[in-house]
């Protein structure tokens, strides 16, 4: 019998190419650079939007193209819809576009009637990945759909921003409400911020008007744990993959991007999320973020992002089917095979993975218990068979790990050059 890489290899189309979509100023994703190995290895042709010719994913010798189109989020969408058209013109037959931000995700949804010409896309209805990647209308969503999620609020003004304090008590959790302003006019720096006072909120935003920002209760990491769902949809909303995990680490610690998961299976959370997908009619790939919460017992839906996520490799089936694969096999008509997640993988993003550990052991006074399970089965960058990823990574991590030193070096001295 065929392992199962070799059981996909002879169902994908490999006359179908991918384009990897991104938006914004994102050099160092290893998620960009999962999509290219997960399908470049079993010889689909991937191309890929990079900000210069030296990102770790222009580098990837499972690449058939880089594409350097460096954009910020903050150009016209009607714009950056013409440069996604001309990029597909350029590739000459139809392509898979998988986004790996929000903000293609959306560009792709809005602009479907225009971009189909070049590019095979889900049957998703346009408006919804705007809705479910933005903090405030994805809350309603919820509540609609009877999907537990932490209390939030999207305050208009400085009285409600008070309000909401107020009413969730502190520590709170900020968040930028939505794609696209979080580029243009970021409310806090990273994906979360939490504030432990009322004085620190207000310090935080002086003016009379907050900018687009969600406000949430926050859920003591004592109480909690941290889930994700991957998932890729079909026409209806209805799941051709759906696989879930357990977050180990994080960075920034409790509120940032994976760094330690493994893959579980959590009969109960699947449920949810199919039952979400399936009332709202979602279709494409997706990343979802829970936090159970130990208090009342409930998985509550953090963030539902409307693309594939960073750690996307963590999840196969016993077909050896990853959402990525799972994608290319639905949009070229072909049958996706079913079957259980393998258990237990584990995934790892190593230049994330040190210094959330050394926060453990800060934090808590010992060692993360995980650092002497089994070793990873999926690494973030490190590969034997395509290593110059992972050194380029490694050489602009570094360098950016410099200038941020030297900046609190300086602002230490007063902000002297």
């Amino acid at each position: 019998m065929l392992p199962r890489e070799g059981r996909v290899v002879s169902l994908l189309d490999n006359e179908v190419p991918v384009l990897l979509a991104r938006i914004g100023n994102y050099p160092l994703h290893h998620g960009s650079l999962g999509v290219v190995r997960t399908l470049g290895r079993l010889g689909v042709p991937v191309h890929a939007v990079v900000e210069d010719r030296f990102t770790p994913v222009a580098l990837s010798r499972h690449l058939t193209r880089r594409i350097v189109w460096p954009t910020t989020g903050c150009e016209d969408p009607e714009r950056l819809a013409d440069g996604l058209l001309s990029i597909g013109r350029t590739i000459g037959v139809r392509s898979v576009a998988v986004p790996t931000d929000d903000e293609a995700a959306i560009l792709l949804a809005e602009h479907a009637d225009r971009l189909k010409e070049s590019f095979l896309l889900p049957s998703v209805p346009s408006h919804l990945p705007r809705l479910l990647a933005c903090k405030a209308s994805l809350h309603r969503i919820c509540i609609e759909a009877g999907v537990p999620s932490p209390r939030s609020w999207a305050p208009e003004s400085r009285d409600e921003l008070i309000d909401a304090g107020r009413e969730l008590g502190y520590p709170l959790v900020l968040k930028n409400l939505a794609p696209f302003s979080r580029l243009r006019t970021p409310a806090v720096s990273g994906s979360t911020t939490v504030v432990h006072a009322e004085r620190d909120l207000l310090d935080r935003f002086p003016k009379s008007a907050p900018p687009p920002v969600l406000v949430q209760e926050f859920i003591p990491r004592q109480q909690a744990e941290d889930w994700i769902t991957h998932i890729y949809c079909g026409a209806g909303g209805v799941p051709r993959v759906l696989f879930t995990g357990l977050k180990l680490r994080s960075w920034p610690p409790y509120a940032g991007v994976t760094a330690r998961a493994v893959s579980l299976r959590n009969p109960e959370l699947a449920r949810l999320a199919e039952r979400l997908c399936h009332r709202i009619g979602y279709s494409g790939l997706a990343d979802l973020d829970w936090r159970y919460d130990r208090r009342d017992g409930q998985y509550k839906l953090v963030d539902f992002n409307p693309r594939t996520g960073a750690q996307f490799r963590l999840f196969e089936n016993v077909h050896g089917v990853d959402v990525v694969r799972a994608m290319h096999l639905d949009l070229t008509g072909r049958d996706v095979p079913d079957g259980a997640q393998v258990e237990g993988r584990v995934f790892v993003a190593g230049q994330l993975d040190f210094p959330s550990a050394a926060v453990w052991l800060r934090r808590e006074r010992r060692l993360p218990s995980d650092l002497f399970s089994e070793p990873a089965t999926e690494r973030a960058w490190l590969s034997r068979d395509d290593p110059l990823p992972a050194v380029a990574e490694a050489i602009r991590f570094s360098g950016l790990v410099t200038r941020r030193l030297m900046r609190s070096v300086r602002s230490g001295r007063g902000g002297c050059p």
